[in-house]
């Protein structure tokens, strides 16, 4: 059974540093920790709405702490406690996180292409691809590595910094051709000067090794939403297989991309419980993709109603004080967003969007569109990594 969910700052340079003298480094970094906020000697005042929120959390009294740094003791009550507060209230510490943590005002522009399409053998209840539905989308075999290397320096042209190959395996299958094809397109891409991200399922130690071999930047391994949660959504592998996958992943010294969706019927606690896994990774992921589902007619979760956009302005702020080091992906969904909101979750601590019209087979703002809200906002594309083309 589905669940039914409920003063200006110094500049930061790229590297994350601040050109401002210590004292106000100090004060940007001491930043209200919503589970240290309460005022205890404040009556406990009862937010109205679907969050459990209490006003008495935002009293500048309160005690602070710094939440600059990565913790990796996060409880489900204190994300809870932190994603329920006064939105505004959570919104301007999100915004003290970010601008002590990140480059300020600069979004990373990542492009996601689809190597390997449908026909996968997972039951992912949200996923068009797979072949235990009949969604419409066609399977296509693994895509040439020179149309690959094609594309990836399209995206370059366009501004992208990153470029992101996902295909619909469980696995990729050890030793064979099609697993040293990615492994020659990962070499290319790093060799265009661009940060190189694939997402192909569960991996071994070898492949994994090899991966690392060829100069990959990230994976992305989603967990979707919570452990409590997470059978309700998918059936064919584990929550532990996904965290073994990631621990792997680390362990090499690649870069961690996970995040989940929601609006799939899972509750508050199940989006917080999420953050709280990813947070307490060691090391935390270096990208947290929120994704907002996009319901597609023949799935199980085709006919769920769209999430409020403020709920992903919620998912974002919590994401970006819980995960401080991370770039918090706004991904799926993003399509039914207005500039409006999309411009709250950059408020939020969002520094990162996929660009191009498709997301691997769901839509996606156009390419100019984006380029013209950046613009409009003051906003600037995030530029590679300086190691991208070693």
């Amino acid at each position: 059974m589905i669940r039914s969910a409920r003063a200006a700052a110094p500049a930061i340079h790229a590297s994350g540093g601040t050109a401002a003298n210590e004292g106000e480094r100090s004060s940007s970094r001491d930043v209200t920790a919503a589970t240290e906020a309460r005022d205890e000697s404040m009556p406990s005042v009862k937010v109205q709405g679907p969050y459990a929120g209490n006003l008495a959390y935002s009293r500048l009294s309160a005690r602070t702490s710094s939440m600059t740094e990565g913790r990796n003791d996060w409880t489900k009550e204190q994300a809870r406690a932190l994603h329920d507060l006064p939105l505004t209230d959570l919104l301007f510490r999100a915004q003290q996180v970010h601008r002590a943590t990140q480059p300020r005002d600069a979004v990373q522009l990542c492009s996601l292409l689809s190597i390997k399409t449908g026909a996968c053998q997972e039951d992912c209840s949200y996923c068009p691809q797979s072949s235990k539905y009949d969604t419409g989308v066609e399977a296509e075999r693994l895509m040439d590595v020179a149309d690959v290397l094609g594309k990836a320096r399209e995206a370059q042209k366009a501004g992208a910094s990153r470029f992101c190959m996902g295909a619909a395996w469980r696995s990729p299958k050890k030793g064979s051709r099609q697993f040293q094809q990615v492994l020659e397109m990962v070499r290319g891409v790093r060799e265009l000067g661009l940060e190189a991200c694939v997402t192909l399922g569960m991996l071994d130690d070898e492949q994994t090794q090899e991966l690392k071999d060829a100069g990959l930047t990230a994976y992305n391994h989603n967990l979707d939403t919570s452990e409590e949660y997470y059978g309700e959504i998918v059936t064919t592998r584990t929550y532990k297989d996904r965290l073994d996958t990631i621990a792997r992943v680390a362990a090499a010294g690649i870069s961690v991309c996970a995040g989940g969706i929601i609006g799939m019927g899972e509750s508050i606690d199940d989006r917080v419980g999420m953050l709280v896994t990813l947070a307490n990774l060691s090391p935390q992921p270096e990208s947290v993709p929120v994704n907002a589902l996009v319901a597609v007619p023949g799935t199980p979760l085709g006919d769920q109603k769209p999430v409020d956009s403020l709920e992903l302005v919620r998912m974002c702020a919590t994401a970006r004080i819980m995960i401080p080091g991370a770039r918090v992906r706004l991904s799926a969904g993003r399509a039914s967003l207005s500039r409006e909101a999309q411009l709250l979750c950059f408020m939020a601590g969002a520094n990162s969007v996929f660009f191009g019209d498709k997301l691997l087979t769901t839509g996606n703002p156009d390419h100019d569109a984006d380029l013209n809200l950046l613009r409009d906002a003051g906003l600037s594309p995030l530029e590679p990594a300086s190691d991208a083309a070693e």
